[in-house]
């Protein structure tokens, strides 16, 4: 087995088939379709199956897939530590961020980490299922991780602050005249939620439970600037960590009392390259944990 049929398999099962695999790594078809069964003689095993909307890994090809794209991640950490020197850093760095964290940091951060490295491709994911976000955590291909909570590998936890939550109103609305909103102000208030399996909702969640709360949900979304905007036309409240709240709504924000807050981690993978490494130490420059609200 090779590297080169690794690659080959994972563009197959991204685009549906060898036509379009051929064409985003602008190789032969022929090569692809080649390599791919020669892969499938030395398995035993079929890794596609074709279907009237493409080609689909079999339950075999999944399983090969998920360790093949692990071991390809790591050739492409290799080759670019092995070439790292300065400016000279080549490669591709996969960050992943649970919803809502990180929002204003990540742009600055990796603007930063752009002029110093800007040969480096960085690739975000900003995931609001738990379930997704530990799943691609676990197949390894994550180099930097923001979550609220390490369990599986604390000595590579590094705690960057404290995301302080904030409420957001709609114009015009009453508890805009204070300087902070008390939680029981809000009992009344419908409220913006998030996608129930997300890390997000279950921190409004455990919010609502410990105060003893259960206001009607007024909708639930699945991205923390659609909450923020309905929340301003009036939809709902949302409760949302301050740094995800966009410019131009930050004067519809107002600090939570008691305060509510959660702890930013940043996660670095087992034996971190520089770029990783940079983008860690950008990250602890970042101000993290004061809310947007304008006095």
């Amino acid at each position: 087995m090779s590297l080169r049929q690794f690659e080959y398999a994972l563009a197959v099962a991204e685009q549906g088939s060898v036509t379009a695999a051929a064409e985003s790594l602008r190789v032969a078809q022929p090569s692809i379709s080649q390599q791919i069964r020669g892969l499938e003689r030395e398995l035993g095993v079929a890794l596609f199956s074709r279907t009237p909307t493409g080609l689909v890994p079999t339950t075999a090809g999944h399983a090969f897939l998920r360790e093949a794209e692990v071991a390809v991640a790591a050739v492409r950490r290799a080759r670019a530590t092995a070439r790292a020197g300065g400016e000279e850093l080549v490669g591709e760095l996969v960050v992943a961020a649970q919803m809502g964290f990180g929002t204003r940091q990540l742009p600055s951060a990796l603007s930063a980490l752009r002029r110093r490295f800007p040969r480096v491709e960085v690739t975000v994911f900003e995931e609001p299922s738990a379930a997704e976000f530990d799943r691609l955590c676990r197949r390894g291909t994550v180099d930097l991780a923001l979550m609220a909570v390490c369990e599986r590998s604390p000595e590579r936890a590094h705690h960057l602050g404290d995301e302080e939550f904030v409420a957001v109103l709609g114009e015009n609305h009453r508890l805009l005249d204070g300087d902070k909103v008390e939680l029981d102000e809000l009992a009344d208030e419908p409220w913006m939620r998030f996608d129930r399996d997300s890390a997000l909702d279950g921190a409004v969640a455990a919010v609502l439970r410990d105060h003893d709360l259960s206001p009607a949900t007024a909708a639930r979304v699945s991205q923390t600037a659609t909450a923020v905007r309905w929340a301003a036309h009036g939809l709902g409240v949302a409760v949302v960590p301050a740094s995800a709240v966009p410019q131009g709504y930050e004067h519809l924000t107002r600090p939570l009392s008691p305060e509510i807050a959660q702890p930013v981690i940043a996660v670095l993978r087992a034996a971190p390259g520089p770029a990783e490494s940079t983008l860690l130490d950008l990250f602890r420059h970042e101000t993290w944990g004061t809310t947007p609200f304008l006095t």
